[in-house]
């Protein structure tokens, strides 16, 4: 059942606990009654995602074969299968001939090319199963005064939902009671650090998602403490369900291949309807005005009907559905060797066409391993050397290493940094690492660089009580107990002056967070020899040296201190963290991969715009991207959330191309950003790992999920899937799907060249007044399968041309017949038609001499001269500049391999009896197989040639 609109569609977080009750008419001691939850769980649904009507299996299979070219080859195996019920009815097979061969051999290819696109499309989106996954089986809960148990779909808006440790959020809520209550929402919001949860606050209508600590939600997770919730949103009507909605909203359009295989089934099925229409027409126009009548005239039309089928099945590349698929497979495991694993084959050859790369900052162009750059305190600017998180550095200033001991405020602000800090520094396995978020474990490193051991300063200094990190504070503080007995070491190695400070104070804040709010709580700054009270102009310096920090892409915080008489009680945050003792700034980096600058290059140079999307500060993301070359200086425009969020989707249009960075941007911008691209006309591929992440993940044309920190439903909604979150695979891989293109291309010229050419053949034959078709649908199908399909596998791992990423990407929109790849097939067309119809005039002469004991040898002829061609057609079409002699054959040596194995393969054809005779060809004498050799060596030769004048007329060949 569909969910109904809540109560006057209430804003829970800006309501208070009592308000809230009151709103869904419902008790927090003793919760719904049974009736109650009837009512509403007929007014609301049950707490489930629904999924919206997609295609069954069977709509699914049925559509593979709504394809105009199989249509068609049906319909040929139908007519070819009725011509054959005749004759065999009339006795007209000729001795040892199997009937129905033909149609039995083209629906064969039908159904195959059919189950390859059902296997293909049917691998349906499991996004939204990933999604319901996040949903609890079973909470607790309060009805009729009394904890039950119950199935998490069952819960209904007014249930009253008991949290704890370890449990996961069954539905969306308004926290009515809690006790020191965390929750991890990175799989709703990215964010990796649990957030603290309060239930006595109230919150702003328009306060961010993240940013509503009253509040619960579906599919999140509880790692300490305990709450009561009232249940508010179930089903689709919670955050989970908004989005889950909005991958179903979400259309998958076809891809540039796709799209490209249309259009040239398209072409291909009407220019053979109008060449059959030519040559029936044609041919009983001819018969009419030469005098047939009767059973003459119906069997120059069975004789038309059987060219018109063998032309039909000549068309239609019937081995191209299935060497496409083996391409993109073998593309696909050459991506997975760089870390690029590629969930649905199409998004191969797609990547080929990406004309912007939306990338996040942290993790994919950066290490997301944070390491302290440089201090701030006392006026005095420290660098700070060392690499990762080894606790072994120095501390320069003005370029000279210094001691630590002659600068006491900078031995007081690496204490802050241990002991305000909750991750742990540990050797393992030969390797120094963090437990916990890489931004304290930054600051962890950077004490022990200074000597300040964390473990040994938590005894001194234990922890008794703290004022979490939250989104809307950006800060925190904890408070420690000073023990009597460390009193006079412990502080005289800080600084005196604190010493003397903390007379008769039991107990020290230590406060962290944002420099500018943390600042503007602080009344007084420690020089190391005296407090100075705070002046503007002592402000403006730290605030300028800040953004100086910042500007250089480190990510900044403050530290201030406080000597405390007694602990504050909990929730007193606003009125303990003032008058504060302004301690210094701290500047680290995640310091960009080493080897994105280059692939960011790479990127220019390969006429990819890379776009940086962070929720970081505006001045590190400028400063990360001029560092990478994503822009070229520092003035570069950068477009940030709260703008963002306040334009119109025509304004945001009109910006994206002329923005490269985007900084404070929440999950959900993602989707409009990339709409935005999409209605320019970009061909957009995105990264994401979060589960709101999804839908811009599903609207791009490459959604690109992290498989380091990637949530289930974003892998489950994108296209590939970077094993490695490194942005330099992504470049990687788009290297590839140009490659994969460009071999597309290749092998559909070589194709599709000699089908036009088997056609104009076969058409020829009664315009030329031979007796008979010169090819068997059988005979072709042998030819479009095995003559065509092994060379074109071989010419599908190609390797790639040096220019592959000096060129702008080719428009995904562009006809596969584009930059002269038509033409192209239409000469060579042409060309092998002339040289095999000239070929087969000489062998019709030849082979009905007087006494010729083979007259019909001239059709095997026609047969294995189309297939030798085809060899050194393969050969010559490795470049399309590039001379056979100038290149070395080992680079692809899968080529000459499938010639070599085509060409033994097409003799056995001729000269193995149970071939000879299923195949229906005949033996070939000395002289007819190197006649057949001699004409095929033309096509060779005339490709060459080709080659040759446009080098000297100085055009690129297609």
């Amino acid at each position: 059942m569909s969910a109904h609109s809540l109560p006057d569609n209430a804003v829970w977080h800006s309501l208070e606990p009592k308000l809230a009750l009151q709103q869904l008419s419902t008790s927090a001691d003793t919760g719904l009654t049974k009736e109650e939850v009837q009512q509403r769980l007929q007014k609301y649904g049950t707490n489930e995602l629904e999924e919206s009507n997609g295609r069954s299996p069977w709509e699914i299979l049925v559509d593979q074969f709504k394809n105009v070219m199989l249509l068609m080859l049906i319909a040929v195996a139908l007519i070819s299968g009725f011509l054959d019920f005749l004759r065999w009815q009339s006795g007209g097979l000729k001795p040892g001939e199997v009937p129905f061969k033909d149609t039995i051999a083209i629906l064969a290819i039908v159904i195959l090319n059919g189950i390859l696109g059902y296997v293909q499309e049917s691998r349906a989106e499991q996004a939204l199963a990933a999604l319901k996954k996040l949903s609890s089986p079973n909470v607790r809960v309060i009805r009729n005064g009394k904890q039950l148990e119950i199935a998490g779909k069952d819960l209904v808006p007014g249930d009253i939902m008991l949290l704890e440790a370890g449990m996961q959020v069954a539905a969306d809520g308004r926290l009515i009671d809690q006790s020191n209550l965390q929750i991890r929402e990175s799989a709703l919001t990215g964010e990796a650090e649990a957030v603290n949860k309060q239930s006595e606050i109230t919150l702003p209508e328009d306060a961010a998602l993240g940013d509503r600590i009253n509040l619960v939600f579906q599919g999140t997770e509880v790692v300490q403490g305990r709450g009561k919730v009232l249940v508010t949103n179930t089903g689709m009507t919670t955050e989970l369900g908004k989005i889950a909605e909005m991958l179903q909203s979400v259309e998958s359009e076809p891809t540039p291949l796709q799209q490209r295989m249309t259009q040239l089934g398209n072409v291909l099925v009407t220019g053979s309807l109008i060449l059959v229409a030519i040559v029936i027409i044609g041919g009983m126009l001819h018969a009419y005005f030469t005098g047939l009548t009767g059973n003459d005239l119906w069997k120059r039309l069975q004789e038309l009907v059987e060219v018109s089928l063998s032309m039909a099945v000549a068309v239609v590349p019937e081995g191209l559905p299935a060497v496409i698929t083996v391409t993109l497979a073998l593309g696909t495991q050459r991506m997975v060797r760089r870390n690029a694993l590629i969930r649905k084959l199409p998004a191969v050859e797609t990547l080929g066409s990406v004309t912007t790369i939306c990338s996040d900052k942290t993790g994919t162009l950066t290490q997301n391993k944070m390491v302290v750059q440089r201090l701030f305190t006392n006026n005095q600017a420290f660098q700070v050397t060392g690499d990762g998180y080894a606790p072994q550095g120095e501390f320069r200033l003005d370029g000279a290493q210094v001691s630590l001991e002659d600068h006491p405020t900078v031995s007081a602000l690496l204490v802050a940094c241990a002991t305000c800090n909750d991750s742990l520094l540990q050797h393992k396995e030969g390797q120094w690492t963090i437990l916990g978020d890489p931004t304290e474990g930054a600051l962890v490193t950077l004490a022990a660089k200074g000597g300040i051991e964390k473990d040994q300063w938590d005894s001194k200094l234990p922890r008794v009580s703290e004022f979490p990190f939250s989104s809307e504070r950006k800060r925190m503080s904890i408070i420690a107990k000073i023990e009597p007995v460390d009193t006079g070491s412990l502080l005289g190695n800080l600084d005196p002056m604190l010493k003397s400070r903390v007379k008769d104070e039991r107990y020290l804040m230590f406060t962290k967070g944002s420099p500018e709010l943390v600042l503007a709580r602080c009344q007084y700054i420690d020089n190391g020899k005296q407090f100075i009270h705070l002046n503007d102009d002592i402000r403006k310096l730290i605030l300028a040296e800040n953004d100086n920090m910042a500007s250089n892409g480190l990510r900044v915080l403050g530290f201030a201190y406080k000597p405390l008489t007694e602990v504050p009680p909990e929730g007193s945050d606003e009125a303990s963290e003032t008058e504060l003792v302004w301690l210094g700034l701290v500047g680290m980096l995640d310091a960009p991969r080493p080897e994105v600058r280059a692939a960011v290059q790479e990127c220019r140079d390969a006429g990819i715009r890379p776009v940086m999307i962070t929720g970081d500060h505006q001045l590190t993301a400028r400063a990360i991207a001029k560092d990478l070359g994503i822009v070229e200086d520092f003035n570069a425009r950068v477009l940030i959330g709260q703008e963002l969020q306040k334009m119109s989707d025509q304004e945001l249009e009109q910006q994206v191309d002329l923005v490269s960075i985007y900084a404070r941007v929440a999950p959900e911008h993602k989707l409009r950003i990339v709409q935005a691209l999409q209605r320019r006309g970009r061909f957009v591929a995105m990264t994401g790992d979060g589960v709101n992440d999804a839908p811009a993940l599903k609207q791009a044309d490459i959604g690109i999920a992290m498989g380091i920190t990637g949530t289930d439903v974003s892998k489950e909604a994108s296209d590939m899937i970077l094993l490695d979150d490194n942005f330099a695979t992504i470049v990687a891989a788009t290297k590839e799907g140009r490659v994969v293109y460009t071999n597309i291309r290749r092998f559909i010229k070589y194709i599709l060249g000699s089908n036009i050419g088997e056609v104009l053949t076969v058409a020829a034959a009664p315009l030329l007044g031979l007796g008979g078709v010169p090819l068997s649908p059988l005979q072709i199908l042998w030819m479009n399968l095995v003559t065509d399909g092994l060379p074109a596998l071989a010419l599908a791992v190609e390797p790639p041309e040096p220019d592959v990423m000096k060129r702008p990407p080719f428009s995904p929109r562009e006809s596969i017949f584009a930059r002269g790849l038509g033409s192209y097939m239409i000469r060579i067309g042409i060309v092998f038609a002339i040289i095999t119809i000239a070929m087969m005039a000489w062998a019709y002469n030849y082979t009905h001499q007087p006494g010729y004991p083979q007259p019909e040898s001239w059709k095997t002829m026609v047969f294995t001269t189309l297939c030798l061609a085809q060899m050194g057609h393969a050969i010559a079409i490795r470049s399309n500049n590039q001379l056979s002699i100038q290149m070395n054959p080992l680079s692809n040596p899968y080529v000459l391999g499938a010639v070599v194995i085509t060409s033994i393969l097409q003799l056995m054809l001729v000269y193995v009896p149970s071939l000879r005779a299923f195949f229906g060809t005949q033996i070939l004498d000395q002289t007819q197989l190197l006649v057949c050799f001699g004409f095929s060596a033309l096509m060779f030769i005339w490709i060459e040639a080709e080659k040759i004048f446009f080098r000297i007329i100085g055009k690129r060949n297609v």
